[in-house]
């Protein structure tokens, strides 16, 4: 039995607009935990792993993540070159950048400062000039221009707690465009309470020993 499964969703939602200054409004605009010491830290929780500049060079390596299909199932919904679109914990930027060749404007967004320098690099090797990278998640990310006509987010939302969860998922509608469409995609476990134990042994049992041929026994642990 898997220990995870891919939770995949194209969901069409309408987006609440309130007028305030010519803009959307959203009350939790401005929000960074600094002054509002309540909010989730996600710089705190996002894994060492994904903070270390050095882990990150070799992510891309390890991730094995081909942007193609998810490029492709957007097309049906309209995905185009009129299009802009907001990647929420974009990482490395694999799927911005495949996005940003078939859309007027990309943002791709991450907390950790090492994915978005890896990112820009890049971004900047391919000449990708409509792809905007930057620090943010997915309590503090604050769009500016057009409001979106896709947000995208893949294997990052599991990072924050379930009340955060609905708080970051409200913030994503706040943000879409009137019907936008929103791709989510994460990980989940696949398994009841009583076999967790089982499950999650076998699975950390199956990594492999060695970090370059993947995700390691106690990387996965940490993370």
């Amino acid at each position: 039995m898997p220990i995870c499964v891919m939770r995949i969703g194209i969901m069409q939602k309408r987006a609440i607009w309130w007028p305030k200054r010519g803009r959307y409004s959203n009350h939790l605009d401005q929000l960074d935990v600094q002054t509002h010491g309540w909010l989730f830290d996600e710089l705190a929780h996002a894994g060492d792993e994904h903070l270390d500049p050095a882990y990150v060079q070799g992510y891309d390596r390890k991730a094995l993540f081909d942007p193609t299909p998810d490029v492709e199932l957007l097309i049906g919904p309209g995905l185009g070159n009129e299009i802009t679109l907001v990647d929420l914990g974009a990482g490395t930027g694999e799927f911005a950048l495949a996005a940003a060749r078939n859309c007027r404007r990309v943002v791709a967004a991450d907390i950790s400062e090492p994915m978005v320098e890896a990112l820009q690099a890049k971004a900047a090797r391919a000449g990708c000039e409509n792809l905007e990278a930057v620090r943010a998640g997915f309590l503090t990310y604050e769009h500016e221009g057009d409001r979106p006509d896709f947000i995208y987010s893949r294997n990052a939302l599991h990072h924050l707690p379930d009340f955060w969860k609905g708080l970051a998922l409200e913030r994503v509608a706040e943000v879409l465009r009137p019907g936008g469409v929103l791709r989510l995609r994460d990980l989940i476990f696949s398994c009841g309470p009583e076999e967790s134990e089982g499950v999650i042994e076998a699975w950390l049992r199956a990594a492999p020993a060695d970090a370059e041929e993947g995700w390691t026994r106690l990387e996965l642990e940490t993370h």
